[in-house]
């Protein structure tokens, strides 16, 4: 039977850019359809303006470290609206160096929203098309809980176009996103609290870490509740008040969900074709990214694993491995990486000490906590965290975990030794470059616990 494609993608994210321009370099006829911009969330409402945001924010921490140095500095002035203007043409550039490379490799671009038809065809404005094999990278998007008043708030994704900062702010969650856009906003001057429901910020990471993350936030000057749930949002001619289920009512000039994301299938015709999909949404699919129908595939947020912008890209190539290279490939979703980009930073690679200590029994930890270099002629109270969780009986590393200035460049370092089964011993028999935060991964001796 003749196709008109090898590969029909719909969705232009990381992952579906990444494999369609894959999978046409190894001989594959593509197609990819795109309702909005190239780039998906990372590029336009995700990692790339969160972490410029994350750098404007801190900024004016760096402006009072510098006059411990000796440079008078005067006041800092932050203009919010040439961030804006900035973020927009780097967005941009990106955007098109997205669309060139999948042109470049020979990717047919199709404009508009795609639905899936049956297991072998889609349409997309009016005109269907036939393909071997469908690739689903349609994402997730920012969702709010259903409360009274919920259209006076905002999600991540308009964050990036406010007209105007705000004087006071309210962020609502206890992930990382939450966290993230808790500290860009304090630290561009507005008066910034975090409210979580939970007890503990960042479910699912080590619980210390967590812990730590919370005081060294608070320590910064932000105001974070725990335990209050918003019951409803009440306008007023100068203000926002957020009223809880228990507890004082809050005023404020914005909220700001972000409790948590959906996969982004609803209405792609996925179920008429016979694809499983999860309660939440997420595309069911197994450890070559296929689905229940044998045709159709999904990479990315959409399946729900893990929702990371590498995870995607590197979903992605094995599946293009898998499917025109005649390499079948499984997903590799141990020891991922990844980084909260707060202030402080915070980033891990590999296990908590609550999963390693379920999966292994005994363990051993190690920490170091200090005040870093660079703050020491300064009055700055932050201090670094380091944390280390090993095998008692094979001394292999099994986790890094790490609060502080740069925690993500340090932990990606990190990360290839313990993706390599690296032990303590050749932790210890590694010389630190001195005098760096990064060398005390290596020159930690004493056992925690």
């Amino acid at each position: 039977m003749s196709f008109d494609f090898d590969l029909f993608t719909i969705g232009g994210g990381s992952g579906g850019v990444r494999a369609s321009r894959v999978s046409a370099s190894y001989g594959a006829k593509v197609a990819i359809a795109e309702s909005n911009l190239f780039g998906g969330t990372c590029v336009n409402v995700g990692c790339i303006p969160k972490k410029l945001f994350s750098y404007a924010a801190h900024w004016r921490e760096e402006f009072e470290i510098a006059q411990a140095y000796g440079w008078a500095t005067g006041e800092p002035k932050f203009d919010w609206p040439t961030l804006l203007r900035n973020k927009d043409k780097e967005i941009a550039r990106l955007n098109a160096i997205y669309e060139r490379v999948l042109s470049v490799a020979g990717v047919s671009i199709l404009r508009g929203r795609a639905t899936v038809l049956s297991p072998h065809e889609v349409e997309i404005g009016g005109k269907r098309y036939s393909a071997k094999h469908i690739l689903v990278a349609t994402g997730s998007y920012p969702v709010m809980p259903p409360i009274e008043g919920r259209e006076l708030a905002i999600v991540s994704d308009q964050a990036f176009h406010l007209e105007r900062l705000p004087k006071r702010a309210l962020v609502v969650g206890g992930g990382y996103i939450a966290l993230e856009f808790a500290s860009i906003l304090h630290g561009l001057g507005v008066k910034t609290t975090l409210s979580y429901r939970g007890k503990r910020l960042l479910r699912g990471f080590d619980g210390e870490v967590s812990e730590r993350i919370a005081e060294e936030m608070t320590h910064k000057g932000l105001t974070i509740h725990f335990g209050g749930e918003p019951a409803s949002i009440i306008k007023h001619p100068d203000c926002l008040e957020v009223c809880y289920t228990d507890g004082p009512h809050q005023k404020t000039d914005l909220v700001l969900f972000a409790t948590g994301r959906k996969p982004n299938t609803a209405n792609l015709g996925l179920e008429a074709a016979g694809v499983k999909l999860a309660p939440d949404g997420a595309v069911v699919v197994d450890r070559y990214s296929k689905s229940s129908v044998d045709s159709i595939h999904a990479v990315g947020d959409v399946t729900n694993r893990i929702n990371l912008t590498p995870v995607a890209t590197a979903e992605a190539m094995w599946l293009a491995r898998t499917l025109f290279k005649n390499e079948p490939t499984p997903v590799d979703h141990e020891n991922v990486p990844t980084a909260v980009f707060a202030n402080p930073n915070l980033a891990t690679v590999g296990l908590s000490e609550e999963k390693a200590r379920e999966r292994h029994g005994e363990i051993d930890i190690y920490k170091a906590y200090f005040r870093p270099l660079k703050l020491t002629l300064t009055e700055k109270k932050e201090r670094v965290f380091m944390k280390l969780v090993v095998d008692r009986k094979s001394q292999r590393v099994l986790g890094a975990h790490m609060i502080g200035i740069d925690a993500g460049e340090v932990i990606q370092g990190v990360a290839i030794a313990i993706k390599m089964g690296a032990t303590k011993a050749q932790f210890d028999s590694t010389l630190g470059i001195h005098p760096t935060v990064a060398e005390e991964f290596v020159t930690m001796r004493e056992k925690a616990s």
